[in-house]
């Protein structure tokens, strides 16, 4: 007699069911309804396709719509599979190399045929037509375990030199699999998929865009197509979606840095920003709010050096861990000879920082430090650059040239929950006071790091209790722990703020750091007369003034609070016979510290109120005949249909409150 298999259930049940049995089938015995909401199984914890049959006893949860994390990932790796059968189906000749989901959607990286040239957005549209055509074909998605060699001649046969050359590098005595799409299309993969293409919406993607590719990511090697989709469970999520992006784009911080005239980059200083006056103003703002934020909690400002021997970057370990990301320059102008310029060794070279915290050990090192210092928190508004690939630069959101609002605090072993803790308070006073809600992660240790298992073990609960001590260890928070996300030195908790259209954005950090210390040799004289290593905590809450400004830029659609705002107030006349009463008003208006401007120009009003709109001046104070003889001024606030009228006195007495900074209110 054949030996039933013994399912369990996430509800402490147990189904038997007969050899071969599939995870569909548990479906169908439990209901009809299970059974049309299925789409996919969590066997043993392993996410897997419904209709894989059972190889032993197993724990099972049925994945269905609900699971949208799972649901998402499976209809989006299907997505791919579809987009290259049907660009294949309607090009003959096509190669296909690899498709995988993404955060919003999918891609696959595909060569054109010789005789066309290389695909373009103007192929979109009739490549989403030819998958909606296959989805409706309902066709099954069934997976088949093959044999490297197996592989190897399809490819081979069929001119797949991508897929062939893949396939030559895989593992003989792992299991291969591949996934039919019907009976005619096939391509190799892990899985799990769909049950049929019939389980995708036909009406939940969109093809966005095309962009070069090279094969496996190489500049020496063939280059692709890479074409970009966006893929939901339904139609309505889709159209959600669009939305976000079209709001997305409005919020551009690029746009609106040219529109409000803050910034503006080019190559001659590529991957560096060249701020306008208007930008700086909201720089210096925002430094000027950090200063005193620092203050209050008990650091001390220093300023070190751009440039630093590679000596100390060896001896830290940037230079073998990070030497690919950072600037270097030799010590002294080489000679040059017919054949090139001569540099003499690497004992000669030097570094421009790419972080400050080697540098302030080295300012914590000066002198003999007593624990009863401790602890001592620097701060500095230091200057880093980062050698960064230049596809990777984005606006001011990720630059070569960046300055953080940085600190390190130098504390004993005891100290360092109790000042991780007064951290994570200070954080939330300043997203507070910009009104970001946000979320922690704590990244824990990579695969390539210093130090020992027991500093790692030690470092990462000290972070997680002064988490949990905080009372933000919590689902409100968002708390998560990423396996191998921290540094190379140390672990680090991340504080990822969410905008006004939900998306994330990783900004502060605090890192419990054992190793540097160790490695350059940073000493206190602790209470038993003796040296002792100190902890040394990394810390920043912009994270960077460039990426936060980007932040706020989008954020707020351009649209910032007035103490922020780089022109606060615009005095704008409708006459000409105002001129005196507009100069008057902007006289008395930066003598109470408002940042105003006037217009006095020979313009239309409304032309004016438009012009101050685009560049997103909080506040136009309009005056005419009638408010230059009645000492009034009507005040157009952005955003707002009406106007208000008010005395001067009260105009200066609403923007003064408005201008004053959260923390000095």
């Amino acid at each position: 007699m054949t030996e039933l298999l013994k399912i369990s259930l996430p509800d402490g049940s147990v189904r038997e069911m007969e050899p071969g049995s599939t995870p569909a089938d548990v479906a169908a015995a439990i209901g009809p309804g299970l059974a049309k909401a299925a789409i996919a199984a969590r066997v043993d914890g392993e996410l897997r396709d419904i209709n894989r049959p059972f190889e032993s006893d197993s724990e099972l949860a049925l994945v269905t719509a609900r699971d949208e994390d799972d649901a998402l990932e499976l209809a989006r790796h299907d997505f791919a599979h579809v987009l290259a059968e049907a660009v294949q189906a309607l090009w003959p000749g096509t190669q296909i190399t690899f498709g995988p989901s993404t955060d919003d959607g999918f891609y696959y990286d595909v060569k054109a045929p010789a005789d066309r040239d290389p695909f373009s957005m103007d192929d979109l549209p009739a490549i989403e037509e030819k998958m909606r055509e296959i989805i409706k074909a309902d066709k099954p998605l069934r997976r088949e375990v093959w044999s490297r060699q197996q592989l190897i001649d399809k490819w081979e046969a069929e001119g797949e030199a991508f897929k062939a050359e893949w396939a030559r590098e895989l593992p003989e005595n792992e299991e291969l699999t591949v996934y039919w799409s019907g009976e005619d299309w096939l391509d190799m993969c892990r899985g799990p998929h769909l049950a049929s293409t019939g389980k995708l919406d036909p009406q939940a993607f969109k093809l966005m865009r095309v962009a070069g590719a090279y094969w496996r990511g190489d500049q020496k090697n063939a280059q692709l197509t890479r074409i970009y989709g966006t893929g939901w469970l339904n139609k309505k999520q889709l159209n959600a979606h669009l939305t976000r992006l079209e709001e997305a784009a409005k919020r551009d911080h690029r746009k609106l840095g040219r529109e409000m005239d803050l910034f503006h980059l080019q190559e001659e200083a590529h991957g560096s920003v060249f701020w306008h006056p208007n930008g700086y103003r909201i720089w210096r703002q925002l430094e000027a709010y950090m200063r005193r934020k620092m203050d209050k909690a008990g650091y001390r400002e220093i300023k070190t050096p751009q440039v630093m021997d590679a000596r100390q970057w060896e001896q830290s370990g940037h230079w073998g861990k990070y030497r690919e990301n950072m600037f270097v320059i030799p010590d002294e102008v080489p000679n040059t000879e017919e054949d090139g310029p001569v540099i003499s060794g690497e004992a000669d070279w030097m570094a421009l920082k790419p972080m400050n915290c080697p540098a302030h050990v080295l300012v914590f090192k000066q002198g003999i430090t007593s624990y009863r210092d401790l602890p001592i928190r620097l701060g500095e508004m230091g200057c880093c650059h980062r050698n960064e690939p230049h596809g990777a630069l984005h606006g001011i959101m990720r630059v070569r040239q960046f300055t953080q609002d940085d600190g390190h605090i130098f504390c004993t072993e005891d100290q360092v929950v109790r000042e991780v803790r007064a951290f994570c308070r200070l954080v939330d006073e300043v997203y507070s006071d910009f009104g970001f809600s946000y979320q922690i992660k704590l990244a824990l240790r990579p695969e390539n790091r210093f130090g020992s298992e027991e500093m790692w073990d030690q470092a990462e609960q000290e972070l997680r209790q002064a988490v949990i001590d905080a009372g933000l260890a919590t689902d409100e928070y968002g708390w998560e722990e990423l396996p191998g996300e921290g540094a190379f030195y140390a672990p680090k908790l991340e504080w990822h703020l969410t905008d006004a259209i939900g998306r994330t954005w990783q900004v502060g950090t605090i890192q419990s750091d054992r190793v540097l210390p160790e490695r350059l040799d940073a000493s206190y004289i602790g209470e038993d007369g003796e040296k002792h290593r100190p902890v040394m905590l990394h810390r920043a809450i912009f994270g960077t003034y460039e990426r936060f400004i980007g932040v706020l830029i989008e954020h707020f659609a351009g649209r910032l609070p007035v103490w922020l705002a780089p022109t606060q107030a615009v005095v704008a006349t409708i006459v000409s016979d105002a001129d005196d009463y507009a100069k008057e008003a902007v006289g008395k208006l930066e003598a109470a510290g408002i940042r105003v401007d006037s217009d006095l120009r020979n313009e239309k009003i409304n032309y004016k109120v438009r012009e101050h709109s685009l560049a997103k001046v909080p506040h136009l104070l309009v005056v005419g005949k009638r408010e230059a003889e009645e000492g009034t001024v009507a005040v157009r606030t952005l955003g707002e249909k009406d106007q208000r009228v008010m005395s001067l006195e009260d105009a200066i007495d609403m923007l003064r409150t408005e201008a004053t900074p959260p923390d000095l209110r």
